[in-house]
């Protein structure tokens, strides 16, 4: 049986929250800002399509999985709804910016075929263990300079995506026994993915004034954070820097070289068939989130709350 547990939590969003949430590093905040708004269409999509596949599932112990994953996600998707809503009401056009992601995803929903729809969702969840592991292993910085309310829902998110990494990989295989079938439609997957998230960026550019977002498309898509992480990490003078726009802190300057270099190998390693994400080193940060949320503290202030 699954030992997943389903946690409420109030993160008590209000008017007050900024666009900008982290003014010490802005790429980043801003690249979490979209990871709310795919959260939102793409945990629509997961619940959807993972009810459909539960009548399919015969084994019990995966059916409980399915159930208690789904669950998770649902939680998930209520808690960035409400985060995404409050920077609409700052921000209304922001509205389109969502509607299209959940319409990209309703779309998947309508014209792809059960088993493509779980092997999208094992893909990409297989690929959250090694990055949020390199983002919570650096929380100190990436998250605690942050609103204590944003960066404790990404916290919380984080963490039960570790502790949830294998589910998605389990109601897959219960109903797709091909275990080469989800390296086959790799590269649709993260051109999709990657397709909502640069439009959502664009959305944020569009809707946003510079002065509430404090970055810039260029700065936070694929294509920049790639070129300013190779580009801040090798030895080059700060002048050289300047004459190419790009100027430190990179969204994962924290991580060292190596650590990024284990990331890269990890992302690769969890698209090949008969990949275990059970067996992923996973962040001492989730243990201790984990523990702290079993012994009774206000997770929803993560570095300010009490024992409740």
């Amino acid at each position: 049986m699954t030992d997943l547990q389903i946690r409420k939590i109030n993160f008590g969003f209000d008017e007050t929250i900024p666009f900008q949430w982290l003014p010490e590093r802005p790429k980043f905040g801003m690249m979490a800002n979209a990871i709310s708004f795919i959260a939102v269409a793409f945990e629509k999509f997961i619940v959807a399509t993972t009810r459909e596949a539960m009548p399919l599932i015969t084994d019990p112990a995966a059916a409980a999985e399915a159930e208690a994953f789904l669950r998770q996600e649902a939680q998930h998707a209520n808690n960035h709804r409400k985060h995404v809503a409050c920077l609409i009401r700052r921000h209304p056009g922001l509205q389109e910016t969502l509607d299209e992601a959940v319409a990209s995803y309703d779309h998947l929903v309508a014209t792809k075929p059960l088993k493509w729809c779980l092997a999208y969702t094992a893909d990409l969840e297989a690929t959250f263990t090694p990055i949020f592991k390199v983002m919570l292993d650096h929380e100190d910085q990436l998250f605690r300079p942050g609103d204590e309310r944003v960066a404790s829902l990404f916290l919380w998110h984080f963490v039960e995506e570790v502790e949830h990494r294998s589910s998605a990989l389990i109601v897959c295989d219960a109903v797709v026994p091909n275990p080469y079938y989800r390296t086959t439609i790799v590269r649709q997957v993260f051109r999709h993915v990657m397709g909502v998230y640069r439009d959502i960026l664009r959305g944020f550019v569009k809707h946003v004034p510079r002065e509430d977002r404090w970055a810039e498309y260029a700065e936070v898509s694929p294509d920049g954070v790639r070129r300013e992480e190779v580009v801040n990490r090798l030895p080059l003078p700060a002048s050289w820097r300047d004459r190419v726009g790009i100027h430190p802190p990179s969204p994962f300057a924290p991580a060292s070289n190596a650590e990024m270099l284990v990331m890269a190998y990890r992302l690769l390693r969890s698209q090949v068939p008969h990949h275990k994400p059970a067996r992923e080193a996973t962040p001492r940060f989730a243990d201790e989130w984990l523990r702290r949320y079993d012994e009774g503290w206000e997770v929803h202030r993560y570095y300010t709350g009490t024992r409740a």
